[in-house]
């Protein structure tokens, strides 16, 4: 671990371009560091900040606090401060002024201090790609293990293209709110426009969402709870444990559990809050709950709100009117204004359809669109043709005030969702039928009693139970197809486990919750092998955030309660995506309470082979009666109360059903999802999947670094540190870890990391590349070009300061700029070629050179003069094209907004002031990008 002191000079590796910053504050585990040239301040974990020291050499000029000129002569290091010396006094590094890194590559080159060309391209390799990296426009969406569903892509490139955006996602089960809030706090958080998030779901999910946050996207989120902060407490007494971390999860429950947490959470400050299943957050206009007003302060703290919810306002308007105005009190401070808007877009949503399919448009259509955008508008629409129509239909969809801060997708909507059939198995025993109903009984008791995740030691007979016995002809029928099993409990997966190994040569795997991250993924990499597991058992949510969609067939060993549990069990194979139809398996005991929930989830929802909306409002209202019948199943006259029952729920739902449908807002749907975007994301995202280059960048990285790499499949590999380099990727472990760069591989094994431009393993070799200084400084002999001399290729990067929150890359990221001089100072960039000096450039000797006095005192400083001539040309033509591109994108949203202001209420005032001085300080940080000298490489050119 470095020593930190109050006022010592430190320069970020990861971030040279914040410039020397000062050690302002250091505490038990956190050293801050303000860099004043940047106007930034950085907080790092002390056993791990990415800083090297800045200490300037004798002959250095600095400036002191005063701006007076110091020339270095001496330096002493005290243990703590550097002290500077000449012969008119002393210096403390604490009284510096503002001081800049003056020496460095060029300084290296003329000691000696040089690396092989090898090494200098690689460094040259690694400032083009994490350009190019930056300024992607799909960049924080290719890294997510995930399939490359249009509407979720659309979504979260439409939500992380805002400003601090605030929005409720509310697509129906299974279309994927989850993914799509975790691609855009990734994006974020990638892209510098956030840094701190606090994720708050409920008890049951927080596993669910740490695990889909790590596994999908690489993103460690901390769970806090009582004994989290209570440990940090005792660390830090008058500190908030909530600043401890950048990224928090936490359950809604523990904060509206303790005031104190509450309090700590909300003075944190925080650049995203992201709140599951917010439907829970109970509002009316008498009561507030607890739930609701934390989330409602914290909502006020937080610069941007992610709301998900699968019953939008179709189930009331006034726990919708709640969500909204969490997202912008300002716009819907009145529910009874709320309600009596007149918000009719029937005739909208009809011709956008007629637009988007090509029908003609009729005179009544005419004279609507005349009224909102006039005459002239609807006359040019035939004579731009297709290209017009297109943009009425987004000038048309940008006006529904809802879809502005609304996202809803229906599966109505969509494509792409498997057929799912179902097989009801009664199973009858013979003479021992009752007193296996018996069983079955006091095993619904039980499961009823204890809930999932409350496992209790029971004793189970599945070695001779009926189901059982079917599930080993099952397995025999199907082979060698995979199958998923799924049942209330730990205590039923392994009494199920043991029972089929007597009983049954398929290779047996176990999913349960008491399994930790790692087990858990082995398990189910060896059920996705093909000569693995044929069966996997899982518990009810043992089996939370898994996609087993590559399996087909999923048993019901028993059945839940409640309906939304099955479609969450189900909905583990059955996802958007899923190609194969999906057989599903409910075997039962005649007369157990297992016949009464399976046929009143068959013949009253129907709920095995469609899915299920407003599963919580039905389970609310039918779940007391059905369990009632369940505990009386082996009583003769129950049947006849069960086929009441499921009338009565047929019914219902049926009316639930054209309740929802007619509540469907059309507009906001085609609003939710444009496919041209969509597909053009889609498109981008697949050709950078099957991009070599990054494959082969890695491969270099890791020869560099003595990481040894084995081929295991295509595109797929073993990495093991050597023992020559065992430090230099912390991320792999000494036994090794499996990678791929193939998305398919990567989403069937969960096992192997799959590695894009987003992967941390990535994003850290360019960090270490840049930040180690690898290669910025070498030597090399050129032949076999007919010419003799020397050159001197140096490699500037054109920089801003990188404030926090402002997302310059898009328009100039850190922009490597490439120079070659001859050592008559004359510019000869084009007739050498990157591909010619990867090919024939040579390591030499650069001793005979630098000791020639001649050349470092005349030619060399002659040559890296003229070097920043040219690069200071190309650094104004460069800071040009980023003004222009940044000012036609910022005038063009500002532009947009404005004119939305006047028309939809949903834009929200800060949006357009915030694109508004957002452009201001792009301006200013576009204009004043300044360049530095990265790598520097002499070449001696000749045959000799």
């Amino acid at each position: 671990m470095m020593d930190f002191y109050t006022d010592q000079r430190w320069a970020s590796e990861g971030e040279p371009d914040l410039g020397v910053g000062i050690i302002i504050e250091v505490s038990k585990n956190r050293v801050k560091v303000n860099f004043p040239n940047a106007g930034e301040t950085r907080q790092y974990a002390l056993d791990s900040a990415p800083l090297r020291r800045v200490i300037f050499k004798p002959g250095d000029t600095v400036m002191d606090s005063q701006e007076r000129p110091f020339e270095i002569e001496r330096v002493q290091d005290n243990g703590e401060l550097i002290l500077y010396i000449n012969n008119e006094g002393t210096l403390s590094e604490a009284d510096l002024g503002e001081v800049a890194i003056t020496h460095g590559v060029d300084d290296r080159l003329l000691l000696g201090e040089v690396d092989k060309p090898a090494v200098f391209a690689l460094r040259r390799k690694t400032l083009a790609y994490d350009h190019k990296r930056r300024i992607s426009p799909i960049n924080g969406f290719i890294g997510g293990r995930i399939d490359l569903i249009p509407h979720q892509l659309y979504i979260a490139h439409e939500v992380s293209s805002r400003y601090a955006p605030r929005v409720l996602l509310s697509d129906q089960v299974g279309l994927g709110k989850t993914i799509e809030a975790c691609l855009i706090m990734h994006r974020l958080l990638l892209s510098g426009q956030a840094s701190r998030i606090i994720i708050l779901v409920p008890d049951s999910l927080v596993h669910q969402w740490f695990v889909e946050m790590l596994r999908r996207f690489n993103l460690w989120f901390h769970i806090f709870d009582e004994e989290r902060c209570a440990a940090l407490d005792e660390s830090a007494p008058e500190g908030n444990p909530f600043l401890d971390d950048q990224l928090v999860l936490c359950s809604t429950s523990f904060l509206a559990g303790s005031q104190k947490r509450a309090g700590q959470a909300i003075s944190a400050g925080w650049d995203m809050l992201v709140v599951d299943e917010a439907h829970h957050l109970a509002w009316s206009l008498e009561k507030i709950s607890l739930e609701y007003a934390i989330v409602e302060a914290l909502s006020k703290v937080a610069k941007g709100l992610l709301l998900l919810t699968a019953t939008p306002e179709q189930l009331g308007a006034e726990s919708h009117f709640a969500r909204l105005r969490l997202l912008d009190p300002e716009r819907y401070a009145d529910y009874h204004a709320f309600v009596n808007e007149s918000q009719d877009h029937a005739s909208i949503a009809n011709i956008v359809e007629k637009l988007a399919s090509g029908e003609a448009i009729n005179n009544k259509d005419k004279t609507l669109l005349k009224t909102l955008f006039g005459d002239k508008r609807v006359a040019k629409l035939e004579e731009k043709g297709q290209i017009g129509q297109n943009q009425l239909i987004e000038d048309l969809l940008d006006q529904h005030g809802p879809g502005r801060v609304v996202f809803r997708n229906t599966r109505a909507a969509m494509s792409g969702f498997p057929i799912r059939k179902v097989q009801l198995i009664p199973l009858k025993t013979g003479p021992s039928q009752q007193e296996w109903a018996k069983r079955m009984s006091a095993e619904f008791i039980l499961d009823k009693s204890n809930g999932p995740g409350r496992d209790v030691k029971r004793p189970y007979h599945f070695s001779k139970d009926p189901r059982v016995t079917w599930l080993v002809d099952l397995l025999d029928q199907l082979n060698p197809k995979k199958v998923v099993l799924i049942c209330r409990s730990k205590a039923k997966v392994l009494a199920l486990e043991n029972a089929l190994r007597d009983l049954s040569s398929a290779k047996v795997g176990v999913f349960h919750e008491d399994l930790n991250i790692v087990q858990r993924d082995r398990n189910a990499a060896w059920f996705a092998e093909e000569n693995g597991a044929r069966i996997l058992l899982c518990s009810e949510i043992g089996s939370e955030g898994r996609n087993f969609q590559f399996a087909h067939h999923l048993v019901l060993f028993d059945l839940p309660m409640h309906p939304e549990l099955l479609e969450q069990r189900i909905g583990r194979l059955d996802r958007i995506g899923q190609k194969e139809t999906i057989r599903i398996y409910v075997p039962y005991l005649k007369g157990s309470p297992q016949e009464i929930l399976a046929r009143w989830f068959h013949e009253g929802l129907n709920a095995f082979e469609e899915n299920i909306e407003g599963g919580n409002q039905i389970g609310q209202l039918f779940g007391d009666r059905l369990f009632e019948l369940a505990m009386t199943s082996i009583r003769e006259d129950v049947i006849s109360d069960l086929e009441a029952l499921i009338r009565e729920t047929e019914t219902y739902q049926r009316a639930l059903k054209q309740t929802l449908a007619n509540g469907r807002d059309r507009l906001l749907e085609m609003n939710s999802f444009r496919p041209k975007i969509a597909k053009e994301l889609v498109a981008k995202i697949r050709s950078a999947d099957k991009d070599l280059n990054l494959e082969n960048y890695m491969a270099k990285v890791f020869d560099q670094f003595g990481i040894e790499m084995e081929d295991l499949a295509p595109r797929t590999y073993w990495l093991r540190p050597s023992k020559a380099n065992d430090t230099a990727f912390p991320s792999i472990p000494d036994k090794g870890i499996a990678i791929t760069f193939d998305r398919k591989r990567a989403l069937s094994r969960e096992d192997i990391s799959f590695i894009s431009w987003d992967h941390p393993m990535v994003t850290g070799a360019i960090d270490m590349v840049l930040g180690m200084g690898t290669g910025a400084a070498s030597f090399g002999h050129l032949k076999g070009t007919g010419k003799s001399g020397i050159l001197l290729e140096v490699i500037f990067v054109l920089e801003t300061s990188g404030r926090e929150g402002i997302y310059v890359d898009r328009f100039l990221p850190n922009t490597p700029l490439r120079v070659i001089v001859n050592h008559l100072a004359e510019e000869v960039t084009e007739s050498y070629p990157i591909g010619l000096l990867n090919k024939q450039l040579v390591p030499g000797q650069v001793s005979e050179l630098i000791g020639n006095e001649r050349f470092v005192d005349e030619i060399f400083p002659e040559m890296l003069k003229t070097t920043k001539e040219i690069a200071d040309q190309m650094k104004d033509k460069e800071i040009d094209m980023g003004l222009q591109y940044m000012n036609q994108t910022m005038d063009h949203e500002i532009g947009r907004l404005a004119y939305l202001y006047k028309r939809n209420k949903a834009i929200r005032p800060d949006e357009i002031r915030s694109a508004l001085e957002q452009k201001t300080e792009l301006t200013e940080l576009i204009a004043n990008a300044r360049i530095r000298i990265d790598a520097i490489q002499l070449i001696r050119e000749g045959d000799n």
